[in-house]
């Protein structure tokens, strides 16, 4: 009966929804790894994209339907059932990574180095940056300055022009192929793990921890549709991320064998944005190298805007006394600053973080996802969390740089992990996981037991 207060929506409605999901996740790191992954695996380019997949799309999509199926608004929500202190804290880490320290900063170093560093001398570069980033998330603020114009800014403005120009890259590139993917050479990790090195390469895209965040962000937009339960506001999160997260899966397997067949002409780049480069460049000279710049800075804005909101949205709901407007511009403010260390600092110092934090959210996604079927219970939870965070903090104090990777410190902590099994793999996280998750569930298991027994013996008295 409630459903009915709730305005139904066309398809055409969905695809709206499903643009704004396309466009928040979608942003220039999800051009650039794609394409120096199949550079990387050559001729093994399908395992990898496989692996690729995994935590680049699927994550991503249980990630939305994570919020969906708990009915939540937001990271915070998502860690509720290990207590308030734990989820704020879950919350506060997953938006600084995001956020201000590396991943909305990220989308502004990425649209620059790319994009527009090949026409700035290198003595230049600093000053221009300064200027770019600048501009760059003052546009930001202005695009997410009022929460209900998010929708219509990127959904129906940014996005049409991305695909469009994404689109064009696509034709020439398969029309005129540089090479055989089939018969592209292969690079030594990736002959015989390219599957797991194809999973690991998609913690780069972030999506995963983007996407528990940019649900409030989501909600709020779907909401402004005329969709006031929550059962309605799940509904068409969950049917616009399946139709969103299946164009990004189309796209990132484009982008890999472009990255494969490109080895027909060049060598494997340092990264993916000089592989982006090499390609326009082949295809259309300084002219590609323009459009590439307009390409770049289009896709980033696009997942800035959501980035910046999802953080202010959030912050605000738990920290009312600042206005929405005030965290907003800290957001930017300390994003500008973070930008203007380079993009190679941020690299650095961002996959320590991720290494950590993606084994924890990846399983606190899938236990929302299943949370149904143990009634959500608190004790699953726990257990699973408590033995995935310990390797997950050997793994982040391994991918350090080497001030403290290669201390007396990390080197104890990894002679530890090593101990695991799958470390060599980066996977430490994984059966410590599994054993978690059993104990958890016999746990949740003999307590219900023993309720229904002490209902069973009540009735009896």
């Amino acid at each position: 009966m409630q459903d009915l207060t709730s305005r139904k929506l066309t398809f055409k409605n969905y695809l709206v929804v499903a643009s704004l999901l396309f466009g928040l996740f979608f942003g220039a790191g999800n051009l650039i790894f794609p394409l120096h992954l199949g550079q990387l695996a050559g001729s093994h380019w399908g395992p990898a994209a496989v692996g690729f997949l995994i935590t680049g799309v699927l994550l991503p999509l249980l990630s939305v339907l994570a919020v969906a199926v708990t009915r939540a608004e937001g990271v915070f929500d998502i860690g509720r059932p290990l207590g308030v202190s734990f989820a704020l804290v879950f919350m506060v880490l997953i938006h600084a990574t995001i956020g201000p320290l590396f991943g909305t900063p990220r989308t502004a170093t990425v649209s620059f180095t790319v994009g527009l560093a090949p026409f700035v001398d290198k003595q230049h570069q600093s000053l221009v940056l300064l200027l770019f980033s600048a501009l760059f998330f003052a546009a930001a603020f202005f695009f997410s300055y009022r929460e209900n114009d998010i929708l219509a800014n990127i959904g129906k403005v940014l996005n049409p022009v991305f695909l469009v120009l994404l689109f064009l890259v696509f034709v020439v590139g398969f029309a005129k192929p540089l090479g055989n993917p089939a018969t592209a050479p292969t690079t030594s990790a990736y002959v015989h793990g390219a599957l797991t090195n194809g999973f690991l390469e998609g913690y780069n895209t972030m999506d995963a921890l983007a996407g528990l965040a940019f649900g409030v962000t989501v909600v709020t937009a779907v909401r402004s549709m005329g969709q006031h339960t929550e059962k309605a506001v799940s509904k068409v999160v969950a049917k616009a991320g399946l139709l969103s997260m299946g164009a990004v899966a189309f796209i990132y397997l484009l982008l890999i064998l472009l990255g494969a067949m490109s080895l027909g002409r060049f060598k494997v780049s340092p990264d993916g944005g000089v592989a982006f480069n090499q390609l326009v460049n082949a295809y259309a000279g300084a002219f590609g190298q323009i459009v590439l710049a307009f390409l770049l800075t289009v896709t980033c804005l696009t997942t800035a805007v959501g980035l910046v909101a999802a953080f202010a949205q959030d912050f605000h709901k738990h920290f009312p006394k600042v206005s929405y407007h005030a965290w907003l511009a800290l957001s930017c403010l300390a994003s500008f600053l973070t930008a203007n260390f380079g993009l190679d600092q941020i690299i650095a110092w961002s996959t320590p973080m991720l290494m950590f934090l993606y084994p924890l959210s990846m399983v606190l996604i899938l236990l929302s996802v299943a949370s149904p079927l143990f009634n959500r219970d608190g004790v699953v939870y726990f257990f699973v969390v408590l033995f995935t965070v310990v390797p997950a903090l050997g793994d982040m104090v391994v991918a350090f740089p080497a001030v403290v990777s290669q201390s007396a410190f990390g080197q104890s902590v990894a002679s530890l992990r090593n101990t695991l099994p799958l470390a060599s793999m980066g996977l430490s996280w994984l059966v410590p996981a599994l054993v978690g998750l059993v104990l958890g569930l016999l746990v949740h298991w003999f307590r219900r037991q023993r309720v229904t027994s002490t209902d069973v013996q009540s009735e009896v008295d």
